[in-house]
């Protein structure tokens, strides 16, 4: 049942464009705050880059450290575009078309951001050109295409490109309501953006059909990016806690519960900073919490047959990484923090209506499995690299640099600061989105009650 009133065209109109037409005062406060973090990140970066990997706690064995996390993060967070978009416009979820939007954008910048990763990792970013081409270049040594770590950039940029693509077709309405709703050059600008459309009967359906194609053909894109993310591991032989099978759908699920997770904290915020409250209702928190214990449980299944697949095999680097984690302080209070914030109080809170149906509450919850998935990536990577390895006869540990403190901090601004600036040019909601659930509604009579029900066009 959708709750709330009905609102008509010049109220949806009026309501979603005011983060266009209206300058809060906080608004450029908040750019501003946020791009100084950026600056700061960079100038980090670019020191690094200057004076080597050596300001960094990267070391032998434990090559791989914050920079990689990240970026399996971000990756992880990209994941929310298809889950909230693609899934459940096929699935015809009506709760779903408040955040449709904001999820799809989330997707676009958290792949830009992920794939700032890698170049900063490397340390001398221009040497990452050698490897994204499968040829000589004159060197004398051919890079390995086998290697998962070749597959990534396809993958990744696949991805990109249709997230891209399904953000800007379903943008194209919304762009001619700005358009005609502007004047001078601002209305010259989304004249060539909404490309001539009219809103006749057939753009409508061609718009329609191109959703529907994208949706259907970016759920493959969408299982083999973090799969092949997950490549980078489980196809690291000589590390005996990556080389695991379990992976590839371990970190597609885990993927999703971060990206949803992340959806919640941006729908809670733009309701709040814009005055959403009608587009954005409890319902729809409601409905993603529930979403949320679904998939949360799905993720815990996974980890626990992960943990206990490194046991049964009885060998000894295996029961010595857990160990590690387990039993050997401070890790073992990474791994308990990593367990309950990421399952045991999210899913404890979700379990109560109360709880799904205030924003805030959500907000908590939903940050708490994002720490939790951040630390799940970190605890996957340095612990099993920090054993001894079958070429490595070092033994080693790793802590994190300022330096690398900083980039990480800069990464998480990044994101918020392009998400903001997405709000001055473009709706976060999509108005036509929201004007086709309004006509899908109608009031029918059951018994002596009348309550809102939606027409289905099949």
């Amino acid at each position: 049942m959708q709750e709330g009133r009905s609102l008509t065209d010049r109220e949806i109109n009026r309501g979603l464009l005011n983060s266009l037409y209206q300058n809060p005062k906080w608004y450029w406060g908040s750019v501003t705050l946020l791009g100084v973090i950026v600056l700061g990140a960079m100038a980090a970066a670019g020191y690094m880059i200057n004076q080597g990997l050596g300001v960094t706690g990267l070391n032998r064995p434990v090559m791989w450290g914050f920079f990689i996390t990240n970026f399996v993060f971000w990756i992880g967070i990209s994941h929310a575009g298809v889950m909230l978009s693609a899934i459940l416009r096929l699935s015809k979820a009506e709760w779903r078309r408040p955040a449709t939007r904001a999820a799809e954008v989330l997707t676009v910048f958290s792949l830009m951001t992920a794939m700032l990763m890698p170049f900063i990792h490397a340390g001398r970013p221009w040497r990452l050109f050698y490897w994204v081409f499968p040829y000589d270049w004159a060197r004398g040594v051919f890079p390995n295409v086998r290697s998962a770590l070749i597959w990534d950039p396809s993958a990744v940029f696949t991805y990109l490109t249709s997230s891209i693509l399904f953000v800007y077709i379903a943008l194209l309405p919304d762009l001619a309501v700005i358009r005609d709703r502007s004047t001078g050059v601002r209305r010259t600008i989304y004249s060539v953006l909404c490309l001539g459309w009219k809103g006749n009967s057939r753009q409508w359906k061609l718009q329609i059909i191109a959703g529907i194609l994208l949706s259907a053909l970016i759920l493959p894109v969408f299982v083999s990016v973090h799969s092949i993310v997950s490549f980078d591991f489980s196809m690291a032989i000589a590390v005996k806690s990556w080389h695991s099978t379990i992976f590839p759908p371990y970190f597609v699920i885990g993927a999703v519960h971060s990206g949803v997770a992340a959806v919640v904290i941006v729908m809670a915020l733009m309701r709040w900073l814009f005055h959403w409250h009608d587009y954005v209702r409890p319902e729809h928190f409601d409905a993603l919490g529930r979403l949320l214990i679904v998939v949360a449980t799905g993720w815990f299944f996974f980890f626990v047959m992960e943990f206990l697949f490194g046991l049964y095999g009885l060998e000894g680097d295996e029961i010595s990484v857990k160990d590690f984690l387990t039993a050997q302080a401070p890790w073992s209070w990474w791994f308990i923090t990593f367990v309950g914030t990421t399952y045991f109080i999210p899913v404890g809170m979700w379990l109560f209506k109360s709880v799904r149906r205030n924003p805030w509450l959500m907000v908590v919850a939903c940050v708490s499995v994002n720490i939790g998935m951040w630390l799940e990536r970190f605890l996957i990577i340095v612990p099993g690299l920090a054993q001894k390895q079958l070429f490595n006869f070092a033994w080693y540990t790793y802590a994190p640099s300022p330096v690398e403190v900083v980039i990480i901090i800069g990464t998480f601004a990044l994101v918020s600061m392009l998400m903001l600036l997405f709000a001055k040019v473009f709706p976060l909601i999509p108005i036509y989105d929201i004007k086709e659930g309004e006509i899908l509604k109608q009031e029918i009579k059951i018994g002596r009650r009348t309550v809102p029900a939606v027409i289905r066009e099949d």
